[in-house]
């Protein structure tokens, strides 16, 4: 399909031929008939990506200290070669498209194939073929064209800043920035019963809210302040919406002046908000923010999992704004096309955005469409049969393509020589991006093409984590070589599908890197012939944001299912013997089941072995991440953060030194080795047994007592 990409480095926009989405529980597949580009939110990102590495790092700060954090951490090239990779990398844009369902997802109500659907969200981009969620979508009433109902999620984001207004019928309403979003809510304010005025800079967007019926006025206009004084009986405005885009606080301050005693003043678009406090206080003024959409917005229950809010609670939630504008434009209350300025085939959409960000004299953009020639019916899914052997041992396939996949997993295939011969993603655009950076022969439609394709006879896994397990489950049944990254599974079940997909020659890898570091093997061969050991893992592993999807039970599975597996297979390999049992206590932290806490303790026993995992969230950055102590036998041992190995032994210190080498690319090597059947792979078992001991320990955090995974450690697998 085709799809409008934005290159991040340059700001440059293009559009490629990418993979189609794939149909998941929860989305529409939708056949887009028209997409509206957002003259605002759009250039200002063609703009972003347009400016100099200096530029952007002033712009955005925030992205600048962590790049910085990560050299201190990682080391300056991991930074340099993650910053490259997302200055390289495509980027998906656009927000507000319309076109007719072709497949409904698994737990959809309401909705069938062949409806006519707006859409929005990071799913409804520029491209022929959408994947959007269920609570994204509303459906088109009759009589209103594709071009118009392409409004709707803009539409929706001015709507919302209207009922933040609170304008009742006959109050007077400003807003300020008649871009297209200010002209939208100008149009509704005024169809709520509403008097408007509207200001802006230009003399286009005067006129055309005044063509609307709109009183309006140019912010240079002398008499502004009078004119307003005037119409509203000397009051002042009720409310005034901030629509500008601006770095500069003078949308703020004029509304400050214009607004009357106690009035309201809401924030739409992205504006300065820095203003003298004396004359807001003076008139007791009230400043609202305004979230995009509506409720529901940024909340991943709500737009990724289609849990809805009830109306009882939340009268007006992003999906049912959406619809409401709909509505109003079926009603004749509100016309979209008169805001239309530009269209253009999605063959054309670099001049489409050449129209937006760079414009001719006198030229402004307000609504600018693309058009598609829609298809009828989705590309057809291949057929995966239940078992097979590949014929191809040394074809590589990828399932997943985000950022550690290309800064690590990549990286280490191209340089042990693997043949890439495709890549997957839930974005097709990732896809497409990634086959072309980085050589694979082809970018595939879903992993169930990867998996049907006997060219491939290796899969490397590296998706969220909730679909580790199916996916390495699915490759293994359709004899494919598997590596699939940490964790294994998020559940027993999850784990005893993968055990009951194994046959006596699979070969199943996780990538529990750590066990491959030369210091650790170094570690490995001086503690030979040393039992009785004590393992101690101390991981400093900073904070996360609250909304990260790492914190979600079920897509991320918390902080020790997700990353603290690293460690427990570390230790389990060190001690050399499965646990006997643990115990894991974590800290309690608000809105947050305990097994997703940042912060815990573990204490496993092993035959001949204990071992203690300390893991924190909320230490200094600064610290160097992961240090590991092993005493035993006379031997006492210290790997700090893969950097340095000092073995004491007899009163005497041995030193070893490595460049931060964590193992992935031996990993891989080791992968690679196996699976084209020149070497044995690390025994299966141990990685089941590593991920077993982890989900105990997180049931062990759940209930608070120790768990005796002795019984576990003996359950029988295939023979390897």
């Amino acid at each position: 399909m085709k799809l409008v990409a934005q290159m991040s480095g340059a700001g440059r926009v293009v559009v490629i031929e990418a993979p189609s989405p794939a149909r998941r529980a929860g989305c529409l597949l939708v056949a887009t008939f028209c997409s509206l580009i957002s003259a605002g939110t759009e250039r200002t990102k063609v703009e972003m990506g347009e400016k100099s590495l200096l530029q952007k790092a002033r712009a955005r700060p925030d992205l600048a200290r962590k790049v910085v954090e990560r050299a201190r951490s990682e080391g300056i090239r991991s930074a340099v070669d993650v910053t490259r990779d997302r200055l390289s990398a495509l980027t998906p844009i656009g927000y507000s498209a319309a076109g007719v369902a072709l497949e409904v997802g698994e737990g959809v109500e309401g909705l069938a194939p062949g409806d006519r659907v707006a859409c929005g969200g990071e799913g409804a981009n520029h491209a022929e073929i959408l994947a959007v969620p269920n609570n994204l979508v509303a459906r088109i009433p009759d009589g209103v064209a594709f071009e118009d109902a392409a409004y709707a999620t803009v539409g929706a984001i001015a709507l919302h800043g209207v009922r933040q207004a609170d304008g009742g019928i006959g109050e007077w309403v400003g807003v300020i920035g008649l871009g297209l979003v200010g002209q939208l809510a100008a149009r509704i304010a005024k169809a709520s019963g509403c008097n408007v005025v509207g200001i802006d800079v230009e003399a286009s967007a005067v006129g055309l809210a005044r063509d609307a019926g709109i009183t309006a006025f140019r912010r240079d206009d002398p008499g502004l302040a009078a004119a307003v004084r005037s119409l509203t009986g000397g009051l002042g405005l009720d409310a005034v919406l901030l629509c500008a885009s601006s770095a500069s606080s003078d949308p703020l301050a004029l509304a400050v002046e214009l607004a009357r005693d106690r009035g309201r003043i809401i924030v739409v678009g992205e504006t300065r908000i820095d203003v003298d406090r004396a004359p807001m206080y003076e008139k007791e003024l009230e400043l609202r923010m305004s979230r995009s959409y509506g409720p529901g917005r940024y909340d991943r229950d709500y737009e990724e999992r289609g849990r809805d809010l009830p109306a009882g609670y939340v009268r007006w939630t992003e999906q049912r704004n959406m619809q409401a504008f709909l509505d109003l434009v079926a009603a004749g209350r509100v016309n979209p096309s008169e805001l239309t300025t530009h269209r253009f085939s999605i063959d054309d959409a670099a001049e489409a955005y050449r129209v937006i960000a760079h414009p001719a004299e006198g030229e402004r953009a307000f609504g600018v469409l693309l058009t598609y020639e829609a298809p009828t019916e989705p590309p057809p899914a291949p057929s995966v049969p239940r078992t097979r052997r590949s014929t191809q041992a040394a074809g590589v396939a990828l399932i997943g393509a985000g950022a550690f996949a290309r800064a690590t997993l990549i990286p280490a295939l191209k340089e042990e020589g693997a043949r890439l011969v495709a890549v997957t993603s839930s974005r097709g655009l990732t896809a497409a991006d990634v086959a072309t950076r980085f050589g694979f022969e082809r970018a595939a439609a879903s992993p169930d093409e990867i998996l049907a394709d006997d060219n491939v006879g290796a899969v490397v896994i590296a998706t969220r984590h909730a679909s580790h397990a199916s996916l390495a489950a699915a490759a293994l049944r359709a004899g494919k070589a598997v590596f699939v990254e940490k964790p294994l599974a998020l559940t027993a079940e999850q784990l005893d599908d993968v055990g009951s997909a194994l046959t006596p020659d699979s070969v199943l890898m996780v990538g529990f890197n750590r066990r491959f570091a030369p210091l650790v093997e170094r570690l490995q061969a001086e503690l030979e012939q040393v039992g009785d050991l004590v393992l101690c893992m101390r991981v400093n592993a900073g904070p996360l944001p609250d909304d990260h999807w790492l914190h979600d039970p079920e897509d991320g599975g918390g902080r020790l299912l997700g990353e603290g597996c690293h460690f427990v297979d570390l230790l389990s390999h060190l001690a050399g013997s499965a646990a006997i049992s643990g115990h894991a206590v974590a800290v309690p932290q608000p809105g947050r089941p305990i097994q997703c806490s940042d912060s815990f303790t573990a204490h496993i026993r092993y035959g001949s072995a204990v071992g203690t995992l300390v893991y924190s969230g909320g230490g200094d950055a600064r610290l160097p991440k992961e240090r590991l102590e092993v005493f035993g036998g006379g031997v006492s041992a210290v790997l700090d953060d893969f950097r340095v190995l000092a073995i004491h032994r007899g009163g005497k210190r041995r030193e070893w030194k490595s460049s931060h080498d964590k193992g992935h690319r031996a990993e891989i090597r080791s992968f690679l080795a196996a699976a084209a059947g020149k070497a044995e792979a690390p025994p299966a078992r141990s990685y089941l047994d590593s991920t077993r001991l982890t989900l105990a320990l997180a049931g062990s955090l759940r209930t608070g007592t120790p768990v005796d995974t002795s019984a576990e450690a003996d359950q029988a697998l295939p023979e390897q």
